[in-house]
This record gives C-alpha cells, structure tokens and sequence, in this order.
C-alpha cells in the first residue's frame, strides 16, 4: 500500500545518512540506502530502483559516476524517468506507461554503485 503522507519532501529530507546498505535483489553490485528503500516501501516502488539498477547497463549511463534520478508522475497515471549528469544534461530518459506511485515524483541520486536520498549524499 502506498502513502503519500509519508513521502512528503520534509519526511524525505529526515533522511541524512544511512545506517543500512541493501543489495539490489537481480543487480548484485547496486546498492540502495535506508532512505531509497523507504522511498521503494512507501510509494510501492521496487520497480523504480530496479529501473535506475538496470539501466547501469546503458554505456551512457554507466560513464556518468554521478546521476540525478527524476521521476515526473502526470495526472493520467503516466510517468517520465530521466537520469541527468549533476549538471543538468539528459543521459537517458524512459516513458512510464503506468504507475501508482503516490507523489507527483521524486529525485533519487547514484553515485559509487549506491541508490540514494539527495540528503542522504
């Protein structure tokens, strides 16, 4: 069950550090933080870690040692993915034909194999 209560930018930003590192389930070599995975528990979105993890894969991707996640949620249960450089620039981009995710999106950062809050960084 999602909850948008408990995915509020101020819950998100308690997040400053991380006591755990979780294993992605398929993507060994992926790591995620208390603050990712709270994100994932909460809104009901392993998939969107497994996205970021399996887009590792991409050459465009995988060169860029710092990423800046976005998830953009539209009103008709659509969604756009973007992976950004830090610096602003686009490195890939995926159409979400559906989710429930229960914000209007959120930013996720990867860096030294670990997905993470941005004020966990």
């Amino acid at each position: 069950m999602t909850d948008t209560a408990k995915l509020t930018k101020a819950t998100l930003h308690q997040f400053t550090g991380s006591e755990n590192w979780y294993r992605h389930g398929l993507v060994r070599h992926v790591l995620f933080t208390d603050g990712a995975k709270y994100v994932a528990d909460q809104g009901g979105a392993y998939w969107l870690l497994d996205e970021i993890a399996f887009a590792q894969r991409r050459k465009r991707v995988l060169v860029e040692e710092f990423q800046v996640w976005k998830l953009t949620v539209k009103a008709d249960s659509t969604a756009r993915l973007v992976c950004e450089d830090g610096n602003g620039n686009r490195v890939y981009s995926k159409k979400i034909t559906y989710t429930d995710f229960p914000t209007e999106g959120v930013e996720l950062y990867y860096t030294n194999n670990t997905i993470l809050l941005p004020s966990e960084y």
